[in-house]
C-alpha cells in the first residue's frame, strides 16, 4: 500500500492528527513513518487555516532540523534539511489550501496528502537541474526555474 494511503487510513480524526504531528514536534515519530506523504502532512497541518510562506518555511525549517537530529539523521550539505524542497512543497500545499479551503485542519491535512503524498518527485517539473543532489538548493532557497 503506498505511504499517502497509509497515513490517511492512520489520520482519521482530530486526535490521530494531534498525536502524529506532537509526535513530529517532539521527535518520537519513527524514522520509517517519515515519508513525504508525512512531510506533507505536517506541511498541511502548520499551514491551516491562513500561514504566510515565509512564516510556513520557518516553522517547518525549524521543525524538521529539530527532528532530524532528534532521530540521528545528520543535516549536512549532502544530506538530511533540504532548504529548497521544503519551501518548493510549502508552496504547494499553500496554494492547495488556498485553491481548496477545507473546513477543518484534518479535512485539509487529508486533502493535501491525498493530493500530493505520492508526488515526490514533482520538484522536477519545476527545476532544469537536479534540485536534489544541488548542495546550493539544499543550503538556501532556489526559486524554480521552469
Amino acid at each position: 500500500m503506498p505511504a499517502a494511503q497509509d497515513l490517511l487510513d492512520q489520520l482519521t480524526d482530530e486526535a490521530a492528527l494531534d498525536a502524529f504531528v506532537g509526535a513530529w514536534r517532539a521527535g518520537t515519530l519513527p524514522k520509517p513513518a517519515w515519508t513525504h506523504a508525512a512531510h506533507v502532512a505536517v506541511c498541511a497541518a502548520e499551514a491551516w487555516p491562513d500561514a504566510a510562506s515565509d512564516a510556513l518555511a520557518a516553522r517547518m525549517k525549524a521543525g524538521i532540523l529539530a527532528y532530524n537530529t532528534a532521530v540521528g539523521t545528520a543535516n549536512t550539505p549532502t544530506s538530511g534539511y533540504h532548504e529548497t524542497l521544503t519551501r518548493f512543497w510549502c508552496d504547494r500545499v499553500l496554494a492547495h489550501q488556498a485553491a481548496r479551503p477545507e473546513p477543518t485542519r484534518l479535512a485539509a491535512v487529508r486533502s493535501a496528502v491525498a493530493v500530493y503524498g505520492e508526488a515526490r518527485g514533482l520538484h522536477a517539473e519545476f527545476y532544469s537541474f537536479d534540485v536534489v543532489r544541488d548542495q546550493t538548493a539544499r543550503a538556501v532557497w532556489v526559486p524554480p526555474t521552469a
